[in-house]
């Protein structure tokens, strides 16, 4: 599972056999246990079931990613949660269930008010051809529902990738994950845990609570991160397309992105996590934080780098061939299957096989 990923896929005009033999990443990824090029399952196998819901996490198990991603909450009572968002609204039904609170973050509900949500039915009203009516009525999964789902399969054990989320409204919860993950062996065998965030301080204090554990900056430009060269903000801008905007930041200048790379060492990181623009825009696509030289920048200082959020096959491809190590994506299958690693069973049959 955690061992040097050697298959590849064997797409025409697809010059990725090398790369994927012997990387510049390869020899990093080996020394900290963790699978090349890595396939980060971003909120589960999330484009074929609701995101950091049991359906996502098991189909992406069983998908055989190598790890399940996950963004870090707490509850108002102090259990660890799997959500993504500061409040509930997009992926709940928060404003029936509580309307004179749907506004309020996670951390102002009881695990048992969180578990009262259904963080299902959303995906069948936005996604109708993937809904199931299984999907209706899912609940939150805690950081140990995620473990259970991860552990659940012999012979499919994918680790865990979990970022800090807006820690500054959990203080502490750095802590609290480190005895979470001792209490269950998760710390027990390199690489099997993945540690992430935005937020320096944040990574900083994770370092100091799990030294041992593989750490990543994830970077972005823009307020906070890695300064822009233009200070406009695209709401200055007046522009209507979000993604063009983003894939024409570039940072100040290349001392700026050294930076931040050293941002990141700095709070014990072995990797960083920028983002991508993709060829087709959407709601994913940001400034390109993987061009060549900048990856090449990131190996040199002993970095790894896992780009997000990546779907498609033209955009594995351009990373890849940009020298990125692993690659955080919604759609694990179709990655899997681009690198030479599919399944016997498809997206569909593995969820009717979960009972969904």
């Amino acid at each position: 599972m955690f061992k040097t990923v050697k298959h590849v896929c064997c797409l025409a005009l697809l010059p990725l056999a090398a790369l994927a033999e012997a990387g510049p990443g390869s020899e990093l990824a080996r020394a900290q246990g963790i699978a090349y090029p890595a396939v980060i399952a971003h909120r589960g196998a999330s484009y074929d079931a609701p995101e950091s819901t049991a359906p996502a996490y098991r189909l992406a198990r069983e998908l055989g990613a190598d790890y399940l991603e996950l963004d870090l909450q707490r509850s108002s009572d102090g259990v660890l949660v799997a959500v993504h968002d500061d409040n509930l609204l997009r992926t709940s039904d928060v404003a029936e269930r509580f309307p004179e609170r749907q506004d309020q973050p996670v951390s102002a509900f009881t695990l048992a008010e969180l578990k009262s949500l259904d963080v299902g039915s959303w995906f069948n009203k936005a996604y109708p051809e993937r809904a199931r009516a299984s999907f209706k009525g899912l609940k939150i999964q805690t950081l140990d529902e995620v473990m259970d789902i991860a552990a659940a399969n012999p012979q499919r054990q994918p680790g865990l990738y979990i970022e800090t989320k807006v820690p500054n409204l959990f203080p502490g919860i750095e802590a609290d994950l480190n005895k979470a993950l001792q209490a269950r062996g998760w710390l027990e065998r390199p690489g099997r845990v993945v540690l992430q965030s935005f937020d320096r301080n944040s990574l900083a204090l994770l370092h100091q609570h799990m030294p041992q554990v593989p750490k990543v900056l994830l970077l972005w430009i823009g307020k906070g991160s890695i300064e822009p060269a233009s200070q406009q903000t695209f709401a200055e801008s007046g522009e209507a397309d979000k993604a063009a905007f983003y894939a024409r930041q570039q940072p100040r200048d290349k001392a700026e992105f050294v930076r931040w790379l050293d941002y990141a060492k700095a709070a014990g990181a072995i990797g960083t996590g920028p983002s991508a623009a993709l060829a087709g825009g959407g709601a994913q696509s940001y400034a390109d934080l993987v061009q060549p030289w900048m990856n090449q920048l990131s190996h040199d200082e002993g970095l790894l780098v896992h780009v997000y959020t990546v779907d498609e096959p033209v955009d594995f491809r351009q990373v890849l061939e940009a020298g990125v190590d692993g690659i955080f994506s919604n759609r694990s299958g179709q990655l899997l299957r681009y690198l030479g690693r599919p399944s016997a069973r498809s997206e569909a049959q593995i969820l009717r096989a979960e009972g969904y």
